[in-house]
């Protein structure tokens, strides 16, 4: 096993992290038990977390940082711990979004990160790598932080209309995530169309992208294959995706149309369905 006192702390962010944490509990003269009682969790759980045992969250840090009174070291620390985590491939593209002014992305099969909701993506991303589930889970929750910061990046996305309709994690986690969807419906800063499945052959067949934009950087585009993510700034293929995805846009339903197609999927499919005689499905479970 592990022990805090034999990491090196400059081995990775996590490292770091459990380093600095015994050193700072230690300081206070407390033992991981009464910490934990402080923060309303177990002396295991900070145990695990000096150790590099178990990934901390953003709810651990802040409420380590207040018992601590470390002045936000913990919160601050956080962020690079979480995206340490994510695909060693997927981290450049992680950092470049977080930098990026402008985002717009075409889905074809799944919500983009940026507007999942923890649920949504964990069902997602169980598919891929469940050991790691939780810790995946938190840092795709912690890139959300872009969008509610002083100056967020625009974001711009097309969700193909079989989005709506795949039902990843089940029907209450998808109305929650179409909910969510239509949240951002007066975020001025986001923006959501749907193409429709009446639009036939469109530009964005070749499969999901990304485009991020930024104040004096190039432009880079972003795209995934079965193991990996790319990343580009050729100025062909940028051109080439900005066109692609003009044609996307000038295919696709209104901002307005999108919001109204959203609702009517999250109610007609997603909705409360009662039984034949009028129960409520709700009600059958329960009494099962």
């Amino acid at each position: 096993m592990v022990l805090a006192r034999d990491l090196d702390p400059s081995a990775s962010p996590l490292d770091y992290y459990g380093y600095e944490l015994r050193r700072l509990r230690e300081a206070a003269g407390l033992k991981q038990a009464q910490l934990g009682d402080i923060i309303y969790c177990t002396g295991s759980l900070i145990g695990q977390v000096e150790c590099t045992k178990r990934v901390p969250t953003r709810d651990f840090s802040e409420r380590v940082d207040a018992a601590l009174g470390t002045d936000g070291h913990f919160s601050r620390l956080v962020g690079l711990v979480l995206r340490s985590v994510l695909p060693t491939w997927f981290q450049a593209y992680a950092e470049m979004e977080a930098q990026a002014t402008f985002i717009s992305t075409y889905q074809a099969q799944v919500v983009y990160g940026l507007l999942q909701t923890e649920a949504y993506a964990r069902a997602v991303l169980a598919t891929g790598m469940p050991d790691r589930l939780d810790e995946l889970v938190a840092a795709r929750m912690e890139r959300h932080r872009i969008l509610h910061r002083e100056k967020s990046p625009m974001v711009w996305v097309v969700l193909d209309e079989g989005v709506l309709n795949r039902p990843i994690g089940g029907r209450e986690v998808m109305r929650s995530q179409l909910a969510h969807l239509l949240s951002f419906h007066e975020n001025r800063w986001v923006q959501i169309q749907v193409l429709p499945c009446s639009a036939g052959q469109h530009a964005g067949l070749i499969g999901s992208f990304n485009a991020l934009r930024f104040d004096s950087d190039p432009e880079i585009v972003y795209t995934e294959d079965l193991i990996s993510g790319h990343m580009t700034a050729n100025p062909d293929v940028v051109r080439e995706a900005s066109l692609r995805y003009a044609h996307l846009q000038a295919a696709a339903l209104s901002v307005e149309d999108s919001a109204a197609l959203i609702t009517r999927v999250m109610e007609e499919r997603y909705g409360e369905q009662p039984e034949p005689d009028g129960r409520d499905m709700a009600q059958v479970v329960v009494q099962r």
